[in-house]
């Protein structure tokens, strides 16, 4: 590295040293992050990638009663996080490991959960899925942040800035990346403004304090970044953000794609088998001849070792308070691969395909406790409710790019569902 570059990175360490946080973050973030991972055993092992001062380690070491073993390149970090680690009496949890992200030194399967909050951008988001998917143990996760645009049409300025910065894609791309890495997406989390104050904030004062006249010229060079960047946030703030993924890789035993031509006779019988009555079955073939209904790629399978269709997935077009959203129904599975992962893996990947294509909400009617672990909670919660009287906690919705104002109001489903 260049003495100059030695000297902006020096200062650029000088003035972030002793913050409270490294990036856009909070624990109550963390903590949802985490529920989005879901179940990961009684002392799950975490790796945490640029782990900074360790935020985020500390509090997966204490509420999550994990080991953790917390990787950074910048000793003063893992310093200060082995004293924090100390005064907090979780020494015996986190193990602090000097090494590079991009080349974590450890064997394959080795971690219950990967995480990587706010640091994914130092060796980009496609390069971070693919080195780390390795490390991951059976049924593991990961989980990371990544900055990205929030609006469809970003201003030049915005754009400017972060073309020459790190380049944003949209939570839609970011999931393709992912979905193409080999994961399905467990959860997503657009981060709260809040997040980004508990950063600029303490950075902002510290930065306002310093006099740029009088400091050197590598200094000087990192306050002007710094002020930049935060201008940035505060005059275009809208249209860009910080979004967390928990990932899990997509089960290998059951490949899945869109429905073709061929498939109808075979997602017809699945479907008939799978139900009491043919009502399932019939109510496929009548989405598929309603245009305003059917969504080209949002009619998935799952294909058995001998490329028979073993489960089936369909996302239909309904409104919800009169926006769009998507309705999940029929999902079937063939008798003889049932309750052995076929039917998990086809929602996960027309989930999956939905979020790709940009799409928000989900609802469904069904079992609580079987369509939680694909995110789905109550419908009510979210202002979203039937025009029909159901449970309520039978009544369940998703959102899928993480935002906080999903449509809301009363489901208006296609003319084929008869309701």
């Amino acid at each position: 590295m260049p003495e100059s570059d030695d000297a902006f990175r020096d200062a650029f360490f000088a003035l972030h040293h002793g913050l409270p946080r490294q990036g856009p973050g909070s624990d109550a973030t963390t903590r949802r992050l985490l529920g989005l991972a879901g179940p990961l055993g009684q002392r799950p092992r975490v790796l945490d990638l640029g782990c900074g001062p360790g935020r985020a380690a500390l509090l997966l070491a204490a509420e999550a009663g994990a080991e953790v073993t917390a990787v950074d390149l910048h000793r003063p970090f893992l310093d200060e996080l082995r004293r924090a680690g100390d005064a907090r009496g979780l020494a015996g949890r986190i193990r602090t490991v000097h090494a590079d992200m991009g080349d974590p030194p450890f064997p394959d399967g080795s971690f219950d959960l990967v995480w990587a909050e706010g640091s994914a951008y130092a060796i980009g988001f496609d390069t971070a899925l693919r080195r780390w998917r390795r490390l991951l143990a059976p049924g593991g996760a990961l989980v990371l942040t990544e900055c990205e645009w929030t609006c469809a049409e970003p201003s030049t300025s915005a754009r400017a800035f972060w073309d020459g910065h790190y380049p944003l894609r949209t939570t839609a791309a970011n999931t393709a990346a992912a979905v193409g890495a080999g994961y399905h997406v467990a959860g997503v989390l657009r981060q709260p403004e809040s997040d980004w104050q508990e950063y600029y904030g303490p950075l902002g004062d510290r930065a306002a304090a310093v006099d740029p006249r009088t400091a050197s010229e590598a200094a000087a060079a990192v306050l002007e970044a710094t002020r930049a960047e935060i201008a940035m946030r505060r005059d275009h703030g809208r249209e860009y953000g910080y979004t967390g993924y928990a990932l899990r890789p997509a089960d290998p035993r059951w490949p899945v794609r869109p429905e073709t031509d061929a498939d109808v006779p075979a997602v017809y019988a699945v479907n008939a088998a799978a139900f009491p009555t043919r009502d399932e079955a019939e109510l496929v073939d009548a989405l598929r001849r309603d245009s305003r209904a059917w969504l080209p790629g949002l009619s998935r399978v799952a294909e058995a070792p001998d490329g028979s269709v073993a489960a089936y997935a369909l996302l239909t077009r309904c409104l919800v308070g009169g926006e769009p959203a998507l309705a999940l129904a029929p999902c079937a599975t063939a008798p003889q691969h049932r309750r052995q992962g076929a039917g998990s893996a086809v929602i996960r990947a027309v989930l999956d395909a939905a979020r790709i294509r940009g799409e928000r909400l989900v609802v469904v009617l069904g079992h609580p406790e079987y369509y939680r672990r694909f995110g789905f909670g109550p419908a009510s919660r979210l202002g979203v409710r039937p025009g029909f009287e159901v449970p309520d906690e039978a009544m369940m919705a998703v959102v899928l790019d993480g935002s906080a104002d999903p449509p809301r109001g009363t489901i208006t489903y296609p003319e084929a569902f008869g309701v």
